[in-house]
């Protein structure tokens, strides 16, 4: 359609990945004929925010609601871009649209214009579904507060202020500059990314016959109210102006064919991962690496283990093609107490290879006197932090995750050994897991996502990259109620150890939750299972340990907020545990939990027969929840305090023997602290 003798091309401006189609016509128009946008947008529901319609206009992009009625290649008049602005993807209507019309999306681009996609995830592993085959894109939950360009040449990104080398700084914090990602991709080019290794990226730009698609994580469209207020300092909304207005110049030179061709960025390589301690007795050990070399070329390893003074020996393990190119090798007849090297290599020479190596304690004598130093924490980061530094300097010599260790949120497999894979090689955690043994189990954010429990349908897979990942004793139970000491299909995760006087209990509230009645009561859903159930009995009464925790992610009360992901929500079932231990006499018991990034330490009185105690130590990140800080009448210790872990001291050298629980932050400085007698804890003398 011809207008004012300028032939006006309609934008249409949405935020889920742009689609392009079969190759078409060049279309040869002037650089500077005005540009129209159709947009699909919707204010962001957390933080209320608008502004892609408006920020187009500022640009001088004449902008009309996308039509959901018609294909995108019939929007009335001619388009040029098709925006989806960030979060569209909450309403249906977006998934809809991009559902119905994606070949429409695609022919659109291959006749040589541009969509614009902005949409979020929150759906972890949801792939822009209406690109071409020769394209991919897939989203995951991961939020950035930095964007680095990439391509600094390149007309999206070149001009664009930087500060400190970063792209879109100094806004209001209550909206991430790049909410969720961008976690694999096919055939496209990393224009921003949100770290400075180009990974994950923030904004990608595909090919499509003479269009192009740009796939984002960008919030830099979220600036005003529903008022139009500015809800971004005025520098903020000045660099997301002139980011649009370098997509108007880009949209321009599309359209004529001058804009550059698309060099695609590869993914990168899968990482190399490890090596990490596992589960660690008094004579015996458990050794994990993923080597990262080709497993048709290299399936035979080596480790070899030995003492400061002994004779090496070496065990052979096979990489698992079925645990993702993993490693795991047992060590047996070791010596109580003494302190091992190891070195990981190929049984077959690999030209350029560093051997994988590290060290670990085994523990104490069995029923000698001795101290453990154990760390504990919740809620990890997956960024480098020295908070692990700290736990080392502390002298831990082992250390349990009790969950969100890392944070996954996806159902998809690939996403979720990738998280694990990352979470891993952070250098600092890298350095504690090749030097100490270290266990784990899960809490909502490793399981699933948020607040999710049994009835969560792809905990199939989580599980898997959980014990590809892992190299606890244990994983859970096979399907014949059977403990599992392979990396197997199973169910549950729950372990336990032994490490000196002290017995960790992992216990798994979240595979078996919601699926089967409870055993301590039929009318109510079950949170353990009952093998499970009968396992913890079992474990508790054969224990001979002087102390006992029983540890899950989630806290043993109520977090008294909207979620259920508690033990308050299945009080009947922790009531009869906590019943049990008292008409069974088992001394020594106290809890632990994480998952609120708040450390308490509350003393339910003799509830067990003894003052029963609940610590609780989260976050080993840096974002605290204060809302969840509750009043409680238990309540004895608190803090509202990021990048903190839980240093327990356990010894039997003196008497009574102690239990000293620490709180401790990534600067060294003593949050708070509370000590045990084993006289205090249920132990009578002789």
């Amino acid at each position: 359609m011809v207008k004012d003798g300028f032939d006006r091309r309609l934008f249409l401006v949405s935020g889920a990945a742009a689609a392009l189609a079969v190759a078409a016509p060049q279309v040869a128009a002037a650089a500077d004929t005005p540009l129209r946008a159709a947009v699909l947008e919707y204010t962001d529901p957390w933080t209320k925010a608008t502004g892609l319609a408006e920020l187009l206009r500022r640009a001088g992009v004449t902008v009309v609601p996308l039509d959901l009625a018609r294909a995108a290649t019939d929007q009335g008049d001619p388009v040029d871009l098709i925006a989806f602005g960030s979060f569209t993807n909450n309403d249906a209507r977006y998934t809809d649209y991009v559902t119905a019309h994606a070949e429409s999306l695609r022919q659109f681009v291959a006749e040589g214009r541009v969509v614009l996609d902005l949409a979020q995830s929150d759906q972890f592993g949801a792939a822009v579904s209406y690109l071409p085959a020769s394209l991919g894109a897939v989203r995951t939950d991961a939020d950035y507060d930095t964007i680095h360009p990439t391509v600094t040449d390149h007309p999206l990104v070149a001009g664009l202020r930087t500060s400190g080398g970063l792209l879109f700084t100094g806004r209001n914090t209550a909206t991430r500059v790049s909410w969720e990602t961008v976690g694999q991709w096919r055939s496209m080019r990393v224009l921003m990314a949100c770290a400075a290794t180009g990974f994950p990226p923030a904004l990608l730009e595909g090919g499509h016959g003479v269009g192009r698609f740009l796939v984002s994580s960008l919030t830099v469209d979220k600036c005003f109210d529903s008022t139009g207020a500015a809800v971004q300092p005025a520098a903020a909304v000045e660099d997301s102006a002139a980011f649009f207005a370098t997509l108007a110049r880009y949209v321009r030179m599309v359209r004529t064919g001058a804009a550059p061709s698309v060099t695609p960025t590869p993914m990168p390589p899968e990482r190399a991962a490890g090596p990490l301690v596992g589960h660690v007795e008094h004579a015996s050990a458990r050794i994990w690496a993923r080597p990262g070399l080709d497993p048709t070329q290299f399936a035979g390893w080596l480790c070899t283990f030995r003492t400061t003074h002994g004779a090496a020996r070496t065990v052979t393990a096979e990489l698992s093609t079925a645990n993702d190119n993993t490693l795991l090798f047992d060590l047996s007849d070791l010596r109580p107490g003494a302190t091992y090297e190891y070195s990981i290599t190929p049984a077959r020479t690999a030209l350029g290879f560093t051997p994988l190596t590290g060290s670990f304690t085994t523990a104490p004598p069995p029923g000698r006197p001795s101290v453990v130093t154990m760390g504990l924490g919740s809620c990890a980061p997956s960024t480098p932090n020295s908070v692990w530094t700290q736990i080392m300097d502390e002298g831990c010599d082992s250390f349990v995750m009790l969950g969100d260790t890392p944070y996954v949120d996806s159902s998809d497999l690939a996403v979720a050994r990738r998280k694990h894979r990352e979470f891993l090689v952070q250098p600092e955690l890298a350095e504690m897991v090749r030097s100490m043994p270290v266990w784990g189990t899960w809490d909502d954010h490793d399981f699933g996502g948020n607040d999710t429990h049994g009835d969560f349908k792809g905990k199939t897979n989580t599980r898997t990259a959980f014990v590809d990942y892992r190299a606890n004793a244990t994983f859970g139970h096979g399907a014949d109620g059977t403990g599992l000491t392979a990396r197997e299909d199973g169910q549950g995760v729950y372990t336990s150890f032994r490490r000196g006087p002290i017995e960790v209990f992992l216990l798994d509230p979240r595979w078996f939750s919601r699926t089967e009645p409870s055993w301590a009561d039929p009318a109510k859903p079950t949170c353990l299972g009952r093998v499970q159930w009968d396992w913890l009995r079992e474990r508790l009464l054969e224990s001979t340990a002087t102390f006992k925790a029983l540890a899950t992610g989630m806290i043993w009360d109520d977090k008294q907020n909207g979620e259920s992901d508690d033990w308050g929500t299945y009080a009947h079932e922790r009531d009869a545990i906590l019943d049990f231990i008292a008409a069974e006499r088992i001394p020594g018991c106290f809890l632990i939990g994480g998952d609120i990034h708040v450390s308490r330490a509350l003393n339910y009185g003799p509830r067990v027969g003894y003052d029963l105690w609940q610590f609780i130590v989260s976050p080993l990140h840096g974002s605290t929840i204060p809302s969840l800080n509750v009043p409680s009448p238990h309540l004895v210790h608190s803090a509202v305090e990021p990048h903190v872990f839980l240093k327990l001291v356990a010894d039997t050298t003196v008497s009574p023997a102690t239990l000293t629980a620490t709180w401790i932050n990534r600067d060294g400085r003593r949050v708070f602290e509370v000590q045990r007698t084993a006289a205090e804890m249920g132990h009578h003398p002789g």
